[in-house]
């Protein structure tokens, strides 16, 4: 039993489950498999049983929404935590109540079965059979709403342009600088970013992957937890467009943070979207 377990009713009278807020994982078959998503047969014995959601339940007192929903997937059935990818969540909003679907892809092929008395049977339902199937009714509400939303981004900084955009001091120490840029979008990687994404639907927080080019007094920055570093060793351009190309069809849509015309032009012939920097930290 969790701090979350309980009864309460939101501001339009309705009684949910999970006295935080409760929280599913929409998880995706790896992309190298037929599309398809894990879905529960709720017991028949719960709440809405005999109908066909994802697998979720309430929040802990001090847990936020995907370590909720990674945590109830893992005791519900035989998924791994380990070896799934948080890529959006969406936050349906009752008033008071709030159930959070995260979307998540697996990064490795995983056979599902239930692992308690909450599952009546979990398995991967292709796409195109979703729509037949008896759904949970939350969940046939968010599910026309998530089903297109894509992978998360790889977002490639050009972080000497992005330092230069704001007035605070980084000309007197770049290394200072780089490290408040690279923490902040750390905090920003472990709690999503709002209206960067696929153009998905409003409300989407999407967890992109941060790639953070440095060059020059910046180069001693390391990486930290959500954000991978890459020190260039002569250009910092040539590296930003070497680790555009690295990542490019990999089947994650590629961003590039830059206000430079020229490399702006070289990221967008190998295919990947620029934001200038404004944009970018006005996001975070």
């Amino acid at each position: 039993m969790t701090s979350g377990d309980g009864w309460t009713t939101c501001a339009a009278g309705h009684r949910h489950w999970g006295l935080f807020g409760a929280a599913g994982l929409l998880l995706r078959s790896p992309a190298d498999e037929p599309p398809a998503v894990a879905l529960q047969l709720r017991a028949h014995r719960s709440h809405h049983g005999g109908t066909w959601g994802i697998l979720g339940g309430a929040r802990d007192a001090h847990e936020s929404a995907v370590e909720a929903a990674l945590r109830e997937a893992g005791e519900e059935a035989t998924v791994v935590p380990e070896r799934v990818a948080v890529e959006a969540s969406y936050v349906d909003d009752h008033g008071g109540w709030a159930y959070t679907t995260v979307v998540a892809t697996a990064s490795t092929a995983m056979g599902l079965a239930p692992r308690n008395w909450e599952s009546d049977a979990v398995r991967w339902v292709p796409l195109a059979e979703v729509d037949a199937l008896d759904l949970h009714p939350g969940f046939a509400r968010t599910w026309p709403l998530l089903r297109d939303v894509g992978p998360a981004p790889v977002v490639v900084i050009d972080a000497a342009n992005v330092m230069g955009s704001r007035p605070d001091g980084w000309w007197k120490d770049r290394a200072g600088a780089a490290e408040r840029l690279r923490d902040q979008l750390a905090r920003a990687s472990g709690s999503g970013v709002e209206g960067l994404g696929d153009g998905g639907p409003a409300g989407v927080t999407s967890f992109p992957r941060f790639l953070l080019v440095v060059e020059g007094q910046a180069r001693a920055v390391g990486p930290v937890d959500g954000v991978e570093v890459v020190a260039a060793t002569g250009s910092g351009d040539d590296a930003v467009v070497a680790a555009v190309a690295a990542r490019s069809g990999v089947g994650r849509p590629v961003l590039v943070v830059t206000a430079d015309r020229e490399l702006r032009g070289r990221v967008a012939d190998l295919g990947a979207d620029v934001l200038g920097p404004r944009g970018l930290l006005d996001l975070l």
